[in-house]
């Protein structure tokens, strides 16, 4: 169960998230991350809505995967009527889980309200029709008059990429690239420490950045969505599933360089031994 602030009435409560990713195992959130948390729901319960903003912001900043604090944020952005900044931020949401089902619905009437039909109708279509909130998002095409956007897979994801010749540009470093089933780009940043997701409409922001990306090079993606990082400096793999979540795959590599998915195989060129690692992927 998320404790986030209920939209309209901005209901807070007290204690601390704890997010549970698309793992095994719960996700560790920082303590620090999680002070700052709690404070911003105390500011908020004080009606002192900018430094709630700030320490929602700080808590994400510490901890780029924390989910309650990121729809916390975004509803009290819409409660201040900031709505670009607030479809930002579930935005955020949406390219960490894109079965966050709230933060579709939450990013189609945000970008309804700002005019831009065609984004609603892409955020409605993902929405899977027994979902709670298909039946929410058919008010707002009622309401702006938006015409059903067309799609595939589980949610409905439109899947198709830009077919045009074109460049995504303010990319720092980058060094690796995949895809997904529903035509996400993922990219690597070597020196930012960082994986960006660029949807299909174009749309850049930030997958993945964590401590335990250090210098990532070439990554890959399987069937299922999971994304497989060559993390050159720290001379490990990880393994990010479609929500974010990372683990270390393996640390018997040495400078790994390049990574390959075929089937349920993993092949890794490893710079360190002048070799090729291949893992079976359960």
């Amino acid at each position: 169960m998320k404790n986030k602030i209920i939209t309209l009435l901005l209901f807070l409560c007290v204690s601390a998230a704890v997010c549970f990713p698309a793992e095994d195992q719960p996700a560790v959130i920082p303590v620090d991350a999680k002070l700052e948390y709690n404070h911003g729901i105390d500011c908020y319960k004080l009606g002192q809505y900018e430094e709630a903003v700030s320490s929602f912001r700080t808590a994400i900043r510490l901890y780029p995967d924390y989910i309650d604090a990121y729809y916390n944020l975004g509803s009290l952005l819409e409660y201040l009527k900031q709505y670009d900044e607030a479809l930002a931020i579930f935005e955020q949401i949406i390219a960490r889980n894109e079965k966050e089902y709230e933060a579709l619905y939450k990013a189609a009437k945000l970008s309804a309200q700002l005019g831009d039909r065609t984004n609603a109708a892409k955020y409605i279509a993902m929405i899977p029709k027994t979902s709670e909130y298909s039946a929410k998002s058919a008010n707002i095409l009622s309401q702006y008059n938006i015409t059903p956007a067309a799609g595939t897979g589980e949610g409905n994801t439109p899947s198709n990429i830009n077919q045009s010749s074109g460049c995504y540009p303010n990319i720092t470093s980058p060094t690796g690239i995949t895809s997904d089933k529903f035509g996400n780009l993922y990219v690597s940043s070597f020196t930012d420490n960082a994986i960006i997701k660029i949807q299909p409409d174009g749309k850049k922001m930030l997958f993945f950045k964590s401590p335990n990306l250090k210098g990532p090079i070439s990554i890959a993606s399987d069937e299922t969505g999971n994304i497989y990082v060559a993390n050159y400096n720290a001379n490990n793999i990880l393994k990010l599933s479609h929500s974010g979540a990372c683990t270390i795959l393996t640390t018997e590599v040495s400078k790994p360089y390049g990574v390959h998915v075929n089937g349920n195989m993993l092949f890794v060129a490893c710079q360190g031994t002048n070799s090729v690692l291949r893992i079976k992927l359960k």
